[in-house]
Parts: C-alpha cells; sequence; structure tokens
C-alpha cells in the first residue's frame, strides 16, 4: 500500500463490499424494470448503480476523469452478470488503491459530459464521497427489496429478515 489515504478509503471499501454482495445476488433481473414512483430510477439501473460505483473509484485514481459520453455502461443480463460485474469493479478499486500515493490523491479528479467541464475536486474528496453515494444507493436499493418482498440481509446489524447475529 502505497498510501496512507488509500488505506483509509480501502478498509471503508471492504467493510462495505460484502453486504453490497449480499444485496445484490437477491436482485432478479425480472424486476429490472419494477419502479416505486414514476420518478424513481429502475429497479434494474438502481442495482447496476450500486454494482458500477466501485469502478468509479478506479477511475478517479486512475485517470482521473469521467466523461459520460465516453464511460463505458455495463448491461446486466442476469443476476450472475450484476454480481461479476461488482467482483470486477471491487477488484480494480483494491488494485488502484493499492497502487496510489497520498501526493497523487491530492490531484484533480473532473466529471465532464461530453467534454463539458461540469465539477472537479480532488481526488481523496471525491473517492469519500462516491463511498457515501455508494452506501446510500445501497440503502435505497434495499428499500426497493422491501417493497418486492426480497429479504434484506443483514448490513451493520440484523434485519428482519437477518437474524443471524
Amino acid at each position: 500500500m502505497n498510501g496512507r489515504m488509500a488505506e483509509i478509503f480501502l478498509k471503508e471499501l471492504e467493510a462495505e463490499a460484502p453486504a453490497t454482495r449480499k444485496c445484490l445476488e437477491r436482485i432478479p433481473a425480472d424486476l429490472s424494470d419494477w419502479k416505486p414512483h414514476e420518478k424513481s430510477m429502475a429497479l434494474g439501473y438502481l442495482a447496476l448503480l450500486v454494482a458500477d460505483i466501485p469502478r468509479w473509484i478506479t477511475f478517479i485514481v486512475e485517470t482521473g476523469e469521467i466523461d459520460f459520453a465516453t464511460y463505458p455502461h455495463f448491461k446486466a443480463k442476469s443476476t450472475e452478470d450484476l454480481v461479476r460485474h461488482f467482483d470486477e469493479n471491487m477488484k480494480g478499486a483494491r488494485s488502484a488503491l493499492a497502487k496510489v500515493t497520498d501526493e497523487k490523491m491530492t490531484d484533480m479528479f473532473y466529471l465532464k459530459n461530453n467534454g463539458v467541464h461540469l465539477y472537479s475536486q480532488r481526488k481523496d474528496e471525491n473517492i469519500s464521497s462516491t463511498i457515501n453515494h455508494w452506501v446510500h444507493h445501497r440503502g435505497q436499493l434495499t428499500v426497493y427489496m422491501r417493497q418486492n418482498n426480497i429479504p434484506v440481509p443483514s448490513i451493520y446489524g440484523p434485519s428482519a429478515d437477518d437474524r443471524s447475529f
């Protein structure tokens, strides 16, 4: 591990990954179009977002930029595809964080849309907010799960469906 900041982020990522994976393993592909409200995102899109966010960390660290126009969008055809995508993204994030120095973590990250600058932020600050964003959407995913009678796994303690503590 090259940097203390990366080590802290990796520890947090690793702490959130098992519960995230448990949620994704339970998302049936046949409910991908389900929405709790017309203004809400579809379950399939939300699950893919949760599976994809660790890849953002790889882009933040390794390229310093995400452009919505060129960012590779994955399409999951099954629950297995979704989980495999998540596992690959976690592997990439782990690798990126293992190599980055504290000095490089203070470099800027740029979010763009078709080359147009939307915002920029230091990499370390952006990784922190990205992890928070990921946890937020996983929480949203558990609400979708509950509304579809999909058992919600234990995340920070037992759930009504998982009393394994």
